[in-house]
């Protein structure tokens, strides 16, 4: 009976126990990221409307493509520089990317007196950015008082444009 204990031992120990099937497996992966250009914009024109003369009032709408179109009785004078605001959109090329506008109504200013600004507008199209990135303009329509004293009227805070992608 030692004998018969001990060749049960020998072939537990040297792999001739039961067949035990596979409970588990394993697989490797590696992990990877791209880091993108960040996007960023830059102001290269500021938004001027140029001289107006106000008689009776009205609005001043400046386009995108600085085109000004007057309502009511408002005179476009000669002299001063016409600009839509003008931004330089840098990033990834090939990224699509979103832009918000100032919302609501604005003050422009020349020491008590004052105009409204509203109604922004841009000529972006929504296509992608390009190696370059993309110029971007943006318009809005000025309010003017009947009667409004002659002045620099100028915003009394900064506007906000912003990008991101999407």
């Amino acid at each position: 009976m030692t004998r018969l204990y001990l060749i049960s031992l020998i072939l537990l120990f040297t792999g001739m126990s039961p067949v035990f099937s596979q409970v588990s497996a394993t697989a490797n992966f590696t992990a990877s990221a791209t880091i993108i250009q960040p996007i960023g914009i830059t102001t290269t024109t500021n938004m001027q409307f140029a001289n107006i003369d106000a008689q009776n009032g009205g609005a001043v709408i400046l386009t995108p493509d600085n085109t000004r179109i007057t309502t009511g009785e408002l005179v476009l004078a000669d002299g001063g520089n016409v600009s839509a605001a003008t931004f330089q959109v840098t990033g990834q090329s090939g990224f699509a990317f979103g832009i918000s506008l100032p919302k609501g109504t604005h003050r422009l200013t020349s020491g008590v007196e004052s105009m409204l600004l509203q109604d922004f507008t841009t000529n972006f199209d929504g296509s992608s950015l390009n190696g370059d990135g993309k110029t971007i303009r943006i318009g809005a329509s000025l309010i003017v008082n009947p009667n409004q004293q002659p002045g620099d009227y100028k915003t009394t805070d900064d506007l906000q444009v912003t990008v991101n992608y999407n």
